[in-house]
């Protein structure tokens, strides 16, 4: 299987909040050491584009990083889409889940889980 492991310069980042997160939900879950934490894009949504994320093996074509101790994997050919892009977790009164801040979308929709580039 063709894979390379970084373990700095990741594209993304993800915040305090989201590491925390997800380190719970890996808990919780019981997911296996190893699954990651794959991120990417998909076509679809309402403008143009899905974020994808959730914990996933590694896949032929995956880049793997390690942010904050939290393996990430990463197609490749995602990286255009998604370079630069930090993901928060929102536990608040309007809001509560994973969001996005992707500096590449050049439009996003109202459920903030769609974009486009």
């Amino acid at each position: 299987m063709s894979t390379e492991v970084i373990t700095s310069a990741a594209p993304l980042t993800l915040t305090e909040g989201a590491v925390k997160e997800l380190k719970k939900l890996r808990e919780q879950q019981e997911i296996a050491d190893d699954f990651g934490l794959r991120v990417g894009v998909e076509g679809g949504g309402c403008a143009g584009m899905n974020y994808i994320l959730g914990f996933d093996q590694r896949k032929e074509g995956d880049t793997e990083y390690l942010i904050s101790g939290i393996k990430v994997f990463m197609n490749k050919a995602h990286g255009l889409y998604l370079a630069g892009m930090e993901i928060d977790f929102q536990n608040g009164l309007n809001a509560r889940g994973f969001t996005f801040n992707n500096p590449n979308a050049t439009s996003t929709c109202g459920c903030g889980t769609s974009f486009s580039a």
